[in-house]
């Protein structure tokens, strides 16, 4: 009985351990709830802090890294640096030069490159350019004398003196044969020369007849052929002023100036009215630039 305890001993007893039980359970509990809330506050308190550093930093890490890449790449030792600086050397400041120096360096070397295109084409214009031709041959003796031979028939021929052209061309052709270039001509004005001669069977016999033959033979152009008409005719009236005129006509549109002028002063002698028809006749057009032609048509007569 004594070792047995009373109902409210037990009760008692198993209050306070109950008591105890729940004040451990409620100590262990606010320990456990203030070791959770210290652990909530450092997670809540490192956290953005951790945002905060990764948000403003990590625009820094990134070239960070990339130096700390090149910087494994590259070699640490000293070696190395000594080959780089020696590899890639400074650039050294130059003095600008003044702008008339660099105008005058310009100036020399576009002249220089002027200068050798130049002698550059006149080397090739040397070399495509043909040799020159060979001077003329001189004429011999021969070919001399049988030009002024030449020269000398012509003169009779022009003048309309057939006969003493045809003799002259004859002896030329005789002596000089062997000239082929003056032969060959001769042997031309000789034939003309003998059917002129030929034809003066048929020639009418009067001077007015042959002024008329000459007047048709200057319009046609023949102008050797009118010549001889109206020679022909003053032979037969050496007084006639219009055969005068009509041959002064004939020796202009042939070139002699110096005889058409001679005729020309010989008709107006023997005819003053004549002046009149001689400012407006194209035939004589070759006389205007002499100066005896304007004394002979516009002075008047004393």
């Amino acid at each position: 009985m004594s070792h047995e305890q009373p109902f409210e001993i037990q009760h008692m007893s198993s209050s306070l351990t109950k008591g105890l039980r729940r004040s451990t359970a409620r100590s262990t509990t606010k320990r456990a709830t203030a070791k959770t809330a210290k652990r909530a506050t450092k997670v809540t308190a490192s956290r953005p802090k951790a945002k905060r550093a990764s948000a403003a930093k990590s625009p820094a890490r990134k070239p960070a890294k990339v130096k700390a890449s090149k910087k494994s790449v590259a070699p640490k030792s000293s070696k190395a640096k000594n080959v780089k600086a020696a590899k890639v050397p400074k650039p050294v400041a130059r003095k600008a030069a003044p702008a008339k120096k660099v105008a005058a360096t310009r100036v020399k070397k576009a002249q220089k490159v002027a200068a050798v295109r130049a002698v550059r084409a006149v080397r090739a214009v040397r070399a495509i350019r043909p040799a020159p031709p060979p001077p003329p041959r001189q004429p011999t003796v021969d070919e001399s004398a049988a030009l002024v031979a030449f020269e000398r028939a012509h003169k009779e021929f022009v003048r309309g003196r057939f006969a003493e052209a045809r003799n002259q061309f004859r002896s030329l052709l005789d002596k000089y044969s062997q000239v082929s270039e003056v032969a060959a001509r001769a042997r031309t004005y000789l034939a003309i020369a003998e059917s002129r001669l030929r034809t003066e069977s048929m020639l009418p016999r009067d001077a007015d007849s042959l002024y008329d033959r000459g007047v048709i033979e200057l319009n046609r152009g023949e102008y050797v052929a009118a010549q001889e008409m109206f020679e022909r005719a003053l032979k037969r009236e050496p007084e006639a002023a219009h055969i005068h005129y009509g041959l002064a006509a004939t020796r202009a549109r042939l070139g002699s100036i110096d005889l058409a002028l001679e005729s020309l002063q010989r008709a107006l002698d023997l005819q003053p009215n004549l002046r009149v028809r001689a400012q407006h006749d194209h035939d004589l057009n070759p006389l205007r630039n002499d100066p005896d032609f304007d004394r002979l048509i516009f002075s008047q007569p004393s």
